[in-house]
C-alpha cells in the first residue's frame, strides 16, 4: 500500500517532490524518485506490506534497465503468478511489485486479467518514451490524472495534483449533482476541474501527448461464464471455497493483520473465517462506539467476539470530536465523504497503527452481491436504505446552479432489474464512494485495508445466482445467512440489517448544532453563497433544528462545502 506520483513531459523537479509531500502518509517508510530528463519523473512514498528489503523500493526497475514501475495496492496472488514466470523472468526479490512488472513484460496487457488484487499502477517505458496505467477491477486502488500544458500528471490523491500546480477550481456540475441528487460523480470524474480519475476496471496509455483509455473489465462476460444449472447446496459450498480462498489470499503478508468488525452479517462471516486461520488468537479484532446505545453495535459485536479468542479493540468517538476531526478527515479526503461514520471508523485505524497491526480486512461489499438493500426490490431509483422522504433539498439550491445538475443515468446491462440495482452500486454507488472513502482512512494513518468480500471471483459468481438464492421467503442475503449459521447462532446469523451505526442526525441537531449553524455561515459569507437561495438554505436547517431529523444527508453536504472552503484556497 503506497502512493504513486508522476509526470510525463514538461515537469519541474519541485512539483513532482510537492506531490511526494502531500502524500508522505501513505507511504511513510521510503520515498524516493526515478528522472527519464526532458521526458519524465515518477514518485513513490512506500508503506511496506510484502518483502520488507529495500531492494522492493519503487520506482522499481526492470533487469534490462527500460522498464519503470511505481505500484499502490497488493497483488494477492502474487506466489502462483511468480510461479508460472520463474522460467522466463530471472526474480531478485520476493515481491509481489516484481511480480507486476515481470508479468507485464511477459504478457502485455493482458497481464491485468492474471491479477487478483487491489492495484493502481504505471510503467514508463523509457525506451519508446510511454506510459501504461491500470487500475483494478473495481477501483479499490485511487489513480487521479490531469492533462496540463501537454504534460499528463497523475498521483494517488486529488491533493497532489494542487501540489504540482494544477489550479483548484470546484466542477460545479458534479457539486450540483451532488446535492441535488447525491450523486458523487461518474467514474471518471472528480469534484475538481481538470482532475480526472481512471475507473475502476480501465487501463491508460499516454504516448506523444496523446492519451488513450480503453476498459479491461468487462464484468457482464464474466458473470455469463458462470455455471447456469446450480443447486443451492453447490452453490453455497463452491461459495464458501472461494470465500476461505479469499481470506487466505489476503493474509498474505510480513506484517501484522487483523480485521474490522461490526455487529452484523457480513462482519460475522468475516470473523468466522477469519478464526479458520492457523494461529487465530493472536488476530486483533477493531470495532468503533458511541456510548448511544440506539445505535452502537458494540453488544453484538462483544456477542460474537466471545466466541473467539481475538483481542477486541473498542474504540470510542464523541460528539465534542467532530468539528476538529472533520476538517482533519476534508483535507485527506479532498471531496465530500460519508460523514461522521467515516469519521469513527477512521479511529479503528488510528488504534490499530498504534497496535502496530499494519494491515486490516474488512467486509465490504456484500449487500451489492447479495441484494442485501431494502430498495432492491423497490420499484425507486433509491440508493439510501431506510428514509421515506427525498433526502435531497432542492429548493435551497439557486436556479443557476440548479441547471447545471444531471440527474445520474446509470447503465442497464442485465435483463433482471435488481441485477442492474446491484450493478449501479457496485461501479457507480454505493462501492466506488466507500472505497475512496476508506482507503483516504486507511491511508491516513499508514495503514492497508483489504477487502476480502470484493475478490472478482467472489462478486461474479454471485451476481450469477438466482434471485431465490439472494432473497427467500422476505429474507435478504439467503445462502449468506445460511453460511453464516454454520459457524454463528441464528440471532446472530438472521438478524435483520441495521442500516445506522452513529447518532449523526441527533448530534447534528443538538450536541453540535453551534458548529453546524457555523458552517452555514461561512456558507452564506463564501463565494459558494450563490449557489444557494439563503432565505430557503436557512430554513431547512431551522425545520431540521426543530425536530425533522430523518435524513441529515443535505446538513452534512453543507458541512462538506463549509470544509471544502476552509481547506486549501480555491483557484479564481
Amino acid at each position: 500500500m503506497c502512493g504513486i506520483a508522476g509526470i510525463v513531459g514538461d515537469y519541474k523537479e519541485h512539483q513532482l517532490d510537492a506531490m511526494l509531500i502531500s502524500q508522505h502518509h501513505r507511504g511513510p517508510d521510503t520515498t524516493k524518485k526515478y528522472n527519464d530528463d526532458c521526458f519524465a519523473t515518477l514518485g513513490h512514498n512506500r508503506l511496506a506490506i510484502i518483502d520488507l528489503s529495500s531492494q522492493s523500493n519503487q520506482p522499481f526497475i526492470d533487469n534490462s534497465g527500460r522498464y519503470v514501475l511505481v505500484f499502490n495496492g497488493e497483488i494477492y496472488n502474487y506466489i502462483e503468478i511468480r510461479e508460472t514466470l520463474k522460467n522466463q523472468y530471472k526474480f531478485k526479490t520476493d515481491s509481489d511489485t516484481e511480480v507486476l512488472l515481470a508479468a507485464f513484460i511477459i504478457y502485455g496487457e493482458s497481464c491485468l486479467e492474471k491479477f487478483n488484487g487491489m492495484f493502481a499502477f504505471a510503467i514508463w517505458d523509457n525506451q519508446e518514451k510511454k506510459l501504461f496505467a491500470a487500475r483494478d477491477r473495481f477501483g479499490v486502488k485511487p489513480f487521479y490524472y490531469s492533462v496540463l500544458n501537454n504534460s499528463l500528471f497523475f498521483s494517488s490523491e486529488i491533493k497532489a495534483l494542487h501540489a504540482a500546480e494544477i489550479p483548484k477550481k470546484p466542477n460545479e456540475k458534479v457539486w450540483a449533482s451532488y446535492f441535488a441528487f447525491g450523486s458523487y460523480g461518474m467514474p471518471n470524474e472528480t469534484f475538481w476541474e481538470d482532475i480526472m480519475q481512471l475507473p475502476g476496471g480501465h487501463f491508460l496509455k499516454y504516448e506523444n501527448q496523446n492519451i488513450n483509455i480503453k476498459k479491461w473489465y468487462f464484468f457482464e462476460e464474466e458473470v455469463a461464464k458462470q455455471q447456469k444449472k446450480i443447486t443451492l447446496k453447490e452453490a453455497k459450498e463452491y461459495y464458501i471455497s472461494l470465500l476461505k480462498d479469499s481470506i487466505n489470499l489476503r493474509f498474505r503478508s510480513d506484517v501484522s493483520v487483523g480485521f474490522n468488525v461490526s455487529g452484523g452479517l457480513d462482519s460475522s462471516v468475516l470473523l468466522a473465517l477469519v478464526n479458520l486461520q492457523e494461529n487465530n488468537s493472536r488476530i486483533n479484532a477493531y470495532t468503533f462506539y458511541t456510548n448511544n446505545s440506539d445505535y452502537d453495535e458494540l453488544p453484538w459485536v462483544e456477542k460474537m467476539i466471545a466466541t473467539t479468542n481475538n483481542p477486541l479493540a473498542e474504540v470510542l468517538l464523541q460528539a465534542n470530536e467532530i468539528p476538529a476531526f472533520t476538517k482533519k478527515m476534508a483535507l485527506q479526503q479532498d471531496e465530500p465523504f460519508g460523514g461522521i461514520p467515516t469519521l469513527a471508523y477512521a479511529k479503528i485505524f488510528e488504534k490499530a497503527r498504534k497496535d502496530g497491526v499494519l494491515v486490516l480486512l474488512d467486509g465490504q461489499g456484500m449487500d451489492e452481491q447479495w441484494a442485501g438493500y431494502d430498495y432492491y426490490t423497490q420499484k425507486n431509483d433509491a440508493t439510501i436504505q431506510g428514509v421515506e422522504n427525498s433526502p435531497y433539498k432542492i429548493k435551497m439550491l439557486s436556479d443557476s446552479f440548479l441547471s447545471k445538475a444531471e440527474k445520474p443515468l446509470y447503465p442497464k446491462i442485465f435483463d433482471d432489474e435488481i441485477l442492474n440495482k446491484q450493478y449501479r452500486d457496485l461501479f457507480y454507488t454505493k462501492i466506488p464512494r466507500a472505497l475512496r472513502f476508506n482507503d483516504r482512512v486507511s491511508m491516513m494513518y499508514s495503514t492497508e485495508l483489504r477487502e476480502p468480500f470484493l475478490d472478482h471471483r467472489l462478486v461474479e459468481f454471485a451476481f450469477s445466482l438466482p434471485l431465490e438464492f439472494k432473497i427467500k421467503d422476505g429474507i435478504a442475503k439467503y445462502i449468506l445467512r445460511e453460511i453464516a449459521s454454520e459457524f454463528l447462532s441464528n440471532d446472530v446469523a438472521f438478524a435483520p440489517k441495521r442500516p445506522l451505526q452513529t447518532p449523526q442526525r441527533e448530534w447534528l441537531a443538538d450536541d453540535l448544532k453551534e458548529w453546524v449553524n457555523g458552517c452555514l455561515k461561512i456558507i452564506e459569507n463564501s463565494c459558494f453563497s450563490e449557489w444557494f437561495v439563503k432565505a430557503e438554505l436557512e430554513r431547512e436547517f431551522d425545520f431540521y433544528f426543530s425536530g425533522n431529523i430523518q435524513s441529515s444527508f443535505h446538513i452534512w453536504q453543507c458541512i462538506s462545502l463549509c470544509q471544502m472552503e476552509l481547506s486549501v484556497p480555491i483557484s479564481n
